[in-house]
C-alpha cells in the first residue's frame, strides 16, 4: 500500500521500491524516518518523544513562525514558545495528491491549535505542507497563506536531522565566500573554508545563499545528501557536540552527536512579510549520492 494512514502516523511507500519508505508523525507534521534502499537517512534520537507531549528530537521538525526566540518583546511572536508552534500541533491529513512519485499533504491552521496559542497567535493562516517521496528523492515544500486581514512576519525553517556515520569524516561544502552569523560567539564574517569539517559544537547561519548552490554532506569523498533549495535563502548548519547533547534531556545517545548534522534551509535571516490574502511557498530537495560539485564565488 503505497499511503497507509494510521492513528497517529502517515506511511508512504515508494511503488517503484518497497524498501523505500518515508513515516511522517501527524504530531508536528514531522518527518521520523525517511529509508532509502533499506537505509535509514535521517538521525532520530532514541529518547524523541512521538506521543504529542513535545516536538520530535530529530528527523524534520518544521519551524514556523519564528525561529529560535523572539528577542522584540513588542513583536506579535515574542510570546511563542522556541521555534513557534508548527512543530507542536497536530495537522490534518488532508491526503494523496499524486501516485507516482508519491504526493502527500499536510494542512495546519486556527482551528488546529490549542485556544492558548490561539490566543497568543491571533492571525488567520493557512499551511500546506507537501511531501513528495521519488527514487533516491525527498520534497517537502511548504505554502504559507494569510487567510486574514492583517498582514503578519514569519520565519520558516526545515530543522533537518542527517544521518551520518561519524561526524567527524563528514563535510558540508559549497558554503565558501557566504556571509554568516557564529550563533556561539555572536558575530557576523565570511566563511573562508573550502568545506566546513567538525570538530566541536557548530552553530552558523548561512544568510542569502545563491539558489543555483547545491548544499552538499559529503563522507570521505562519498556525496551523501544533495541539497537544493527553492525560495529558502539562509541555512541553518548544526551540530551540538559533547557538552549540548549532554544537557538535552530529550538527546540520546548522548554520544548522538557523532552521527547526524543539521543543515537546515529556511528563511530566518530576515522574516517574511505576508500581506492579507497573498501566498509564500519554500521548499527543500534532497537527493541522494552523485558527483561532488564544487561551487565557489556565485554571488
Amino acid at each position: 500500500m503505497p499511503v497507509e494512514e494510521l492513528d497517529d502516523k502517515v506511511i508512504l511507500t515508494n511503488p517503484n521500491d518497497s524498501s523505500s519508505k518515508v513515516t511522517i508523525l501527524k504530531y508536528g507534521a514531522t518527518i521520523i524516518s525517511w529509508e532509502n534502499k533499506g537505509e535509514e537517512k535521517l538521525w532520530l534520537s532514541k529518547a524523541a518523544k512521538l506521543d504529542g507531549s513535545k516536538p520530535v528530537r530529530g528527523g524534520i521538525p518544521l519551524v514556523f513562525p519564528i525561529f529560535g526566540k523572539q528577542k522584540d518583546s513588542n513583536h506579535p511572536t515574542s510570546k511563542l514558545p522556541q521555534h513557534g508552534f508548527a512543530r507542536n500541533n497536530t495537522w490534518e491529513f488532508l491526503g494523496q495528491t499524486n501516485e507516482s512519485p508519491i504526493i502527500v499533504q499536510f494542512g495546519l491552521g486556527p482551528e488546529n491549535l490549542s485556544e492558548e496559542t490561539r490566543q497568543l497567535w491571533p492571525f488567520d493562516f493557512t499551511l500546506i505542507l507537501t511531501i513528495s517521496l521519488d527514487d533516491n528523492k525527498l520534497n517537502t515544500t511548504i505554502e504559507v497563506e494569510n487567510s486574514g486581514k492583517q498582514e503578519f512576519e514569519f520565519n520558516w525553517l526545515f530543522h533537518t536531522y542527517y544521518k551520518v556515520e561519524d561526524i567527524t569524516d563528514v563535510l558540508v561544502s559549497n558554503l565558501i565566500d557566504q556571509n554568516c552569523f557564529d550563533q556561539l560567539i555572536g558575530e557576523s564574517y565570511i566563511e573562508k573554508a573550502p568545506a566546513i569539517s567538525f570538530h566541536e559544537e557548530f552553530d552558523r547561519i548561512y544568510k542569502n545563499i545563491n539558489e543555483s548552490k547545491i548544499i552538499q554532506v559529503i563522507d570521505k569523498g562519498k556525496v551523501l545528501y544533495n541539497l537544493k533549495r527553492n525560495n529558502l535563502p539562509d541555512s541553518v548548519v548544526w551540530n551540538p557536540w559533547i557538552k549540548k547533547s549532554e544537557g538535552m534531556g530529550d538527546f540520546e545517545p548522548k554520544t548522538g552527536y557523532h552521527n547526524m548534522v543539521c543543515v537546515e534551509p529556511g528563511h530566518v535571516n530576515s522574516m517574511v512579510l505576508l500581506p492579507p490574502g497573498e501566498k509564500w511557498i519554500g521548499e527543500q530537495e534532497i537527493s541522494i549520492g552523485g558527483e561532488i560539485k564544487v561551487q565557489s564565488n556565485i554571488y
